[in-house]
C-alpha cells in the first residue's frame, strides 16, 4: 500500500459511488469495498479509473487502507 487513504465507503449502489466520486473530487483519497466485489472491479474500472481510489476485496483491506484515525461511512441498501 502506497498513500493512505482518508475516507473509507462502504456500498457501491448508486448513492455510493456518486459519494465517493465527491469526496475524490474534494482532493481526498478513498478507499472503497462493497459486499459483491464484481461492483467493486467494475467501479474502479470505470467511473473510478485514474482517480484517486482504492479498491478493497475485504472489510480488513479497508480498514489497513486507511489513515488513523479512520473514517468510514456506511451505506444500508433500503429495505435491506
Amino acid at each position: 500500500m502506497s498513500t493512505p487513504c482518508d475516507f473509507g465507503l462502504i456500498g457501491l449502489a448508486v448513492m455510493g459511488e456518486n459519494l465517493a466520486l465527491n469526496v475524490e473530487s474534494r482532493g481526498y483519497r478513498v478507499a472503497v469495498f462493497n459486499r459483491t466485489v464484481d461492483k467493486v472491479d467494475a467501479f474502479m474500472q470505470g467511473r473510478a479509473a485514474g482517480k484517486q481510489f482504492v479498491g478493497c476485496h475485504s472489510v480488513e483491506e479497508l480498514v489497513q487502507a486507511l489513515a488513523p484515525p479512520r473514517k468510514v461511512m456506511l451505506l444500508v441498501k433500503a429495505g435491506a
